[in-house]
């Protein structure tokens, strides 16, 4: 009997999208009872990208996912998976995003679904993928992190609106058969005992929709916003120094740490108690706020296109979400550098 290869999976490309049109700190302090400093002061954010009306996390989604599968070197026909990260869906439970996502790319008969762990999602469909790849089932899985944000945020309320944008990654993991292109280690878990710290009420089997929906504004993202700050330290920096410890890598040994991009002092405090140095950590908060699941690939984007990324070189994926979900990941780029 031949003896068959391992089979790993590896993260091949990665491309985003985010909207043209900007809000800033200073729009925002027209809007409500807020202002620059102080929004810069608590999250480190100056603006956010915002989609157009007509412009749905399906669109965003595309856009990013065509540019991430011809990075990659592929054509449209081999990808024979697309997973979709999304709190915020073209339609409240069907079709899948994910599905509207094929169509506009012109993927035919190859499965497709949503997966909802709200920031959290990304590395949740990294997980995902890995799963396929490793069980020998696909060869190139296409996973979107989109979110049109600014469909669910309340522009009268000053503790959401200030942190939320909409944006849109993608990346493409494919099989291969080199260990070194492979993923090291991906954690993921949740704890819903924490499900009330940030929350959409409706609608729902819990909320359906009615006029009192409307009106007690359930339809809008709800967050306990200093309950969900110190969780999220505590948890995003043991999570990451567990995996740090199973793999005996040193956090000096991490060119790319690439954090959830919620809040400036969330990443710096997590940065400061794994040691990291400046240059280590990817930043991107500051002009696209917290744009949930598609966080994380918008930042490794960020650092692919200004030629930080190399091939080979290692990235530490850290997030944590509505849920409450949580993950971490560990893996070289394995694509092509700028």
């Amino acid at each position: 009997m031949a003896r068959t290869e391992p089979v790993y999976a590896s993260f091949r490309a990665i491309g985003a999208y985010v909207p043209s049109k900007v809000l800033s700190n200073a729009d925002l302090e027209k809007m409500v009872d807020t202002s620059d400093e102080w929004i810069l002061k608590r999250t480190g954010i100056s603006e956010r990208r915002i989609a157009a009306e007509d412009e749905y996390t399906s669109d965003m989604a595309t856009k990013a996912s065509k540019i991430a599968i011809e990075r990659a070197g592929l054509e449209i026909s081999d990808i024979d998976l697309l997973v979709c990260a999304t709190v915020t869906p073209d339609y409240f439970n069907m079709p899948a995003t994910s599905c509207i996502i094929s169509d506009k790319l012109g993927i035919k008969n190859v499965q497709a679904f949503d997966i909802s762990a709200a920031c959290s999602g990304f590395v949740y469909a990294l997980s995902v993928a890995k799963a396929f790849i490793e069980s020998g089932m696909k060869k190139n899985v296409l996973i979107v992190g989109a979110e049109k944000f600014s469909s669910i945020v309340d522009y009268t309320d000053r503790t959401t609106c200030i942190l939320f944008g909409d944006g849109a990654g993608a990346a493409v993991i494919s099989a291969t058969n080199n260990q070194s292109e492979a993923f090291i280690d991906l954690h993921a878990s949740a704890d819903g005992s924490y499900a009330d710290f940030l929350v959409t009420p409706a609608p729902g089997c819990v909320h359906p929709v009615s006029q009192k929906v409307i009106d007690e504004g359930l339809n809008f993202v709800q967050m306990k916003g200093n309950e969900t700050f110190k969780l999220a330290v505590k948890t995003l920096t043991k999570d990451v120094k567990d995996i740090l410890a199973k793999n005996e890598i040193a956090s000096e040994d991490i060119p790319h740490f690439v954090p959830h991009q919620a809040n400036y002092r969330i990443i710096k405090a997590v940065g400061d108690a794994l040691k990291m140095k400046e240059e280590q950590v990817v930043l991107t908060v500051g002009k696209y706020g917290n744009t949930s699941a598609a966080s994380i690939p918008m930042a490794i984007n960020d650092i692919w296109e200004s030629g930080r990324l190399k091939k080979g070189e290692l990235m530490l994926l850290d997030t944590f979400g509505g849920g409450l979900t949580w993950a971490s990941a560990l893996l070289p780029f394995s694509g092509e550098s700028k």
